[in-house]
């Protein structure tokens, strides 16, 4: 009885640390720390008309 409590104890250790990895790695990557997003310069040139 103990092997099966063990057994199935381990298996939920392992989805619940799967699950943490997943979510850290995820969010390395949208915050781009992995080079998630691609982040681009935009030249912005602003002009006033002439009087």
């Amino acid at each position: 009885m103990s092997e099966e409590n063990s057994t199935g104890n381990n298996l939920i250790w392992a989805i619940t640390t799967i699950i943490i990895v997943a979510l850290i790695a995820g969010a390395l990557y949208y915050s781009g720390f992995l080079g998630g997003t691609k982040r681009q310069k935009v030249d912005v040139e602003i002009t006033t008309p002439s009087r």
